[in-house]
């Protein structure tokens, strides 16, 4: 009798739970990270499409950073990537920079002569999305940086 059960198992055509169990745990992992994977495709792929003007959202940050390259001094680089600190380090790069370009955009549109904590502050705050302004106000204070004369551009 427990000859047969055994024979049973072993001889079985099905598979068993834990593989199948398996089986579907993968599937559904590995659907979930191309969703995900495809949805940050898509963001950047609608970056490069062109606006009206001919330009693409990344032809403009490239411009801006360009255009205000020499306006860059050594203490607003530094308080630049203090203000990306918080962002998580494989994104930094790219917060960075389209940072960096609305900063340059505020500074050669105010005809400045070299970009000042005023121009990262305003232009970081400008740069980063409302839904995080929750953070962004967090870490400014935290930092006990004055963002008062700019409160405004976060509603």
């Amino acid at each position: 009798m427990i000859v047969n059960a055994y024979t049973h198992i072993l001889t079985s055509n099905a598979p068993s739970n834990w593989f199948m169990n398996t089986i579907a745990f993968w599937t559904v992992l590995l659907l979930s990270s191309m969703c995900i994977g495809g949805f940050f495709m898509m963001r950047k792929f609608l970056k490069v499409l062109p606006k009206a003007d001919g330009k693409s959202k990344l032809d403009w940050q490239n411009y801006w950073v360009e255009t205000s390259r020499h306006l860059w001094t050594d203490e607003a680089k530094a308080f630049l990537d203090q203000l990306v600190e918080p962002v998580p380090g494989p994104f930094r790069d790219i917060a960075k920079h389209s940072i960096a370009a609305e900063i340059g955009k505020i500074a050669v549109e105010d005809n400045a002569t070299e970009v000042s904590r005023d121009h990262c502050i305003k232009g970081y705050i400008i740069a980063t999305p409302k839904r995080d302004n929750k953070f962004l106000v967090k870490f400014l204070e935290k930092n006990k940086i004055d963002y008062t004369p700019y409160r405004h551009l976060m509603k």
